[in-house]
Parts: structure tokens; sequence; C-alpha cells
């Protein structure tokens, strides 16, 4: 049977709820994604395993690598960074360990990297490959609670980026729950770690400092990226910061220079994006000899790769809060949350800017039920003109509607049949003024991720479709026009 809510291109669980993503390693042309889920609801949380050989589409489910051990109560969301074996590679697997006295950041090895990876007839199985090694950071210097931790390659000198690596940098959170700490480690093997201290900025973070000053009382998983500017040409360091505000995740990023323990920062903080479920960002890391978009990782020269970087998040809008119990994924179907595709992003003059991934309209087409729609418009910043993207469901209900009036870009799912969202407001995002307009909408099962001018605003949201996606048709009033669209979908279609 046909399962109408699963999306065919992005990463579910096979069964159960998905948490969080934990890490993203590109390997070559192979994407290596684990993630934190619950096999049973409620239950304590594991990390698995998925693959995709030559694209970012193809998921296939390995065995898990990490499940709760002795007194341990959950095993929660960290990093991958890839290193070198004998002969092979391998790679670290840093994650947060909750026991009843608290929780620390432990290091578990992975042997022998491949995409051919094992999947056991028994669910609970784990990855022989995978062994634990030993908690890396706990309780010290009056900081406990250590946990979210997001491990890449340090600078060879902090004064010149352009000189490489060495070593390890680590961004984790310590503290409670309500009022985290940033902190920053370092390290020169992977496994020794010297923590450095809280994490401070230097210029407007363009955030609420609360309850007191100096401290972000409500960040949740932080993490770390580089890019090039492709404006100025420097690199800078890109803080994904995710707040949880007045019962919805609020996903982010800061543009700065981090030294030692201070981000010096260049552009305040911006949302990656709009829609009504996004939260989490997490960055990839990559082998040495990996391709991204044609820049081929040589060395650990930055120049070589920091010209563009790949994306993930995770598609829900309240994270820790959210009750899965609720999803009709998880009561029709058994499972529950989806991470979105890739974005590939890249940096001009201090904004991120992000596009799906290449190869994608191929995929498309080779998919059961996935659509896509892009189209190239002229909409004028007045009151009367808009380019309105329609999307129906398997009965031809209107079922979700997008809007692009110039200025604004929004996405309406309270026009559907179903009760689940009549009393939504909009999720909506300001767009930037352009002489030239375009729209890209991927719909995939319950998963809708929507590209406006090329890239400067994103939003996701959950649409649960009556039998699924059935067609998208647009239209415009006032002076709007089409100037080029193309639509995709998959074979049955």
């Amino acid at each position: 049977m046909t399962e109408i809510h699963r999306p065919e291109l992005h990463i579910t669980p096979e069964h159960g709820v998905l948490d969080a993503p934990a890490g993203v390693l590109l390997d070559g042309n192979d994407w290596h994604v684990f993630y934190q889920y619950r096999p049973e609801v409620p239950g304590p949380a594991r990390w698995a395993h998925t693959v995709s050989q030559g694209d970012p589409f193809s998921w296939f489910e390995c065995d898990d690598v990490l499940a709760p051990v002795g007194g341990e109560l959950t095993v929660r969301a960290g990093s991958v960074v890839p290193i070198d074996g004998e002969g092979e590679q391998d790679a670290n697997l840093y994650f947060t360990s909750v026991t009843s006295g608290g929780t620390n950041i432990q290091l578990a090895k992975m042997r022998e990297l491949t995409a051919d990876c094992p999947l056991s007839e028994d669910r609970a199985a784990l990855n022989p490959a995978v062994n634990r090694v030993s908690a890396v950071l706990e309780t010290q210097e009056g900081f406990q609670r250590f946990r979210s931790p997001c491990v890449v390659p340090n600078w060879e000198t902090p004064v010149d980026r352009e000189a490489g690596h060495a070593g390890w940098l680590m961004l984790a959170l310590t503290g409670d729950a309500e009022t985290p700490t940033p902190v920053i480690a370092t390290s020169q093997d992977g496994q020794s770690w010297d923590l450095q201290g809280e994490l401070e900025f230097d210029g407007e973070i363009g955030l609420d400092l609360s309850p007191e000053e100096g401290q972000l009382s409500t960040i949740v998983a932080p993490r770390i990226l580089r890019l090039r500017d492709e404006v100025d040409g420097e690199i800078y360091d890109i803080l994904l910061l995710t707040l949880e505000r007045a019962g919805i995740d609020i996903s982010g990023y800061l543009v700065g220079t981090l030294r030692g323990t201070t981000f010096h920062v260049r552009s305040a903080f911006r949302r990656i994006d709009h829609g009504h479920d996004f939260t989490r960002p997490r960055n990839t890391n990559t082998t040495k000899g990996t391709t991204v978009r044609g820049s081929t990782i040589k060395s650990h020269n930055p120049a070589d790769y920091y010209t563009e970087a790949a994306l993930f998040g995770f598609i829900n809008g309240i994270g820790r809060h959210d009750d899965p119990t609720e999803h009709p994924s998880l009561v029709e179907e058994g499972w529950a949350n989806a991470l979105t595709l890739p974005r590939m992003i890249s940096l001009q003059d201090g904004r991120l800017y992000q596009t799906p991934p290449a190869g994608l309209p191929e995929a498309i087409t080779s998919s059961e039920r996935a659509h896509a729609y892009t189209v190239l418009c002229e909409v004028p910043s007045d009151e009367d003109s808009a380019l309105t993207v329609s999307l129906f469901d398997a009965d031809d209900n209107e079922t979700a509607r997008i809007t692009h009036t110039g200025h604004t870009l929004s996405i309406d799912r309270s026009v559907g049949p179903s009760d689940r969202y009549r009393d939504e407001a909009p999720a909506t995002a300001e767009l930037a003024d352009s002489d030239s307009d375009s729209l890209t909408i991927i719909v995939d099962g319950s998963t809708v991720e929507v590209f406006a001018d090329g890239g400067c605003v994103a939003m996701t949201s959950r649409v649960y479709f009556a039998g699924g996606c059935s067609r998208i048709d647009a239209s415009t009033t006032g002076a709007a026009k089409i100037e080029r669209d193309w639509h995709r979908s998959g074979h049955e279609h």
C-alpha cells in the first residue's frame, strides 16, 4: 500500500519518530546522514544511519550506530567528522549521553566508512564497526551538562585562514535547558579536548538576550560552518542558531569571525527559513577528495572548498515541544518527521543564498509522486499584483496556497479542507527588491519547500494532502506576469 504522507526523496525514519538530525558527512559522491530517532513512542532515542550513493535523493537504511548502554537513559544528537584510518576512511561520532546525573559529550569511532553498510533483519542491531571510546567533555571548571556538540576542522593559525587547518574545534552547550551557555573547546587529535570558555559576541547580534545581559536563554543545537563571501573574497564563520520562543522554533544565522571564544559579528541574526516547519539546521562535513558543485577538495587549503556548503534542516516547527502522536504520518503510516533536502548555500555580501541540490529535476521525474514547479515572473510591488500558486490534493481540493506579491512571500495552509490548520496564520517572508522574480516549489509527500528570488528566501512547511498532491496551478492578478514556467512530476502523473 502506498504511503501518501511519506516523501520519496527526503529522509524519514522507516518507523518511529525522527527527533533531530545528528551529523552529515559527504564522502566523494556518497552522502552519510546520521539522525536521532525513537523506534517507539515513548522510548529512548538512538542514532540511525542512512546513505545515498551518487545523489542526495536515493536513501537506504543501514544498521543503527548508537543506542543507550549501561545507565544511559538516551543518546542525543551531535556531530560526525572524517578521520584518516589505517589506509581507510574512518569517522568520529560525537554524541550527547544522557544519564540520571546529567549529560556529557562522548566519542565513538566508526571504522571503514563505506556506502555498502550492513542492514540486519534485527531492527535493534548496531553496526559492529562503531565502537565507543570515552567521554570527551564532562563537568569541569564550573561548567556542567555538556551537550549538542558541533565539531569542525580548526585553523592552522587564527590570523591567516588561507593557511589551512590543524586540529579540531567544538561548539557545544552547557548549563540547564532554560538558560544554556554556548562554549568553545579545541583538540589536536579529536579525542583529548581543552575547554576554552564561554562563547562571547563582539557587535550587535540582533537577538534578545535574557534573562540576564550576555546570556542566551533559549538557544538549542548551535552549529558553525565556513564560507567565502563572493563579494569581498574573505572566509567567514556562519553561526547557526535555533531559538525556542513562545512555543515555536526560530532558526537563523549570524555571519562573522570566531577568534578564540569571541564571535566578531559582521551581519546580525537573520532567519534561515521562514516557513511553518524548519528547525535545527545542520552543517555537512566533507572528506578530502570530495566534490561539492565542481570544487574538488584536494588538500586542506580552504580556497578549494569554502565557495559553497551543504545544509540540512529538520522539518518540524516546534522541535522538542512537538507531540508526534498527533501527526497523521505516525497515526496512519507509523513514522513521523523528515529532514529537508540538502541545500547548497553560498555567501554574498553577508547573506546566505540557498538553492536545491543538482539533479533534483531528474530525481522528481523518476519518482512516483513528487512535484516541482519553477516560474520566472514579474510581480510589481503594488496592492493589486500577485502571483498565486495553489497545491491540490487527490480530490482536487486546494490544500495550500503560495503567494508572491513582489515584496512578500507567504504559505497558507488554512485554505485546505482539513480543520488541522483552520485557524493558523500564513507563514510570511519579506522579499528583497529585484528586477526579476523567481519561485521554485518542491512537493514531496507531506513536505513543501519553496525558494524565491535566487535563493535569498527559503520557506519549508509540512502539508498533509488527502490522497497526495495531484497538481500545481499558478495564476496572476493585477500587473503580475508569468514570463516562463516549468512543471515536473513523478511518472504516475
